[in-house]
This record gives structure tokens, sequence and C-alpha cells, in this order.
């Protein structure tokens, strides 16, 4: 007997009903604020944080050498580093509350804050 031979028409509906429940509960709860902060971090410890509304380059000093962070345009990225695979500098633009670039031969990261996190990176 064949699966479709079981199901009625209300379990179409309730499946239709979770699965729009499931993307507007996404859409909501993953989706993070505007960030207004940059804090950026080497070493462990908090080096600056800096507003996202001025641009400007900062140069972070690290175990391998220095790193450098740009902040333009409410954004912020690690433009430059010394690390070996350069997945911080690969990342790109951070744009939303909760993201985070990090560095990790290098002890750098740059994370964003200001109105709600998009999800907690450190935990995730």
């Amino acid at each position: 007997m064949p699966l479709h031979s079981h199901i009625k028409p209300g379990d179409y509906l309730t499946l239709l009903t979770g699965a729009l429940c499931v993307v507007l509960l996404t859409l909501k709860l993953w989706h993070g604020g505007v960030a207004d902060t940059a804090v950026i971090r080497s070493g462990g410890k908090v080096f600056r944080e800096v507003p996202l509304s001025r641009d400007q380059q900062i140069e972070v000093p690290g175990p391998l050498g220095t790193s450098i962070v740009t902040i333009e345009k409410l954004r912020a990225r690690i433009s430059s580093d010394p690390s070996p695979r350069q997945y911080c500098v690969r990342q790109g633009w951070l744009q939303q509350a909760g993201e985070i670039a990090l560095c990790l031969p290098n002890q750098v990261s740059v994370e964003l804050t200001g109105g709600q996190k998009k999800y907690d990176s450190l935990n995730y």
C-alpha cells in the first residue's frame, strides 16, 4: 500500500503549518540587530572598542605580527593578518551584532556588538 494513501488532507495542512512556523521562527530569531560597536581583542583581552560610525584602520598587535582591522560604512573586517591560512581575512565584512572574525594563530578577534546578537558565536 502506498504511503500517500495513509495521509489525509488535514495531515498535509499540519505539515504545511509546521514548515511555515519553522521558516518564520528562523527568520525572526536568527536575524541579528544593527551593530554599532566593534570590540577588538588581542591575546584574549579587549584591545579597543570602536564605533562603527567612523571609518578607520586599526593596527592590532599579536604574537605573529600586526593585524589590520578596517572599519568602513558601518561594518568591520580584518583586512590583513600575518596568520598562514588567512581564514579571518577571507571571512570578509561583518555587519550584524554578534558576528565575529577570529585570527587564532595571531590571537586577534573582532566582534560586533549593539542591538541584539544574531547568535552566540562562541557557543554555537
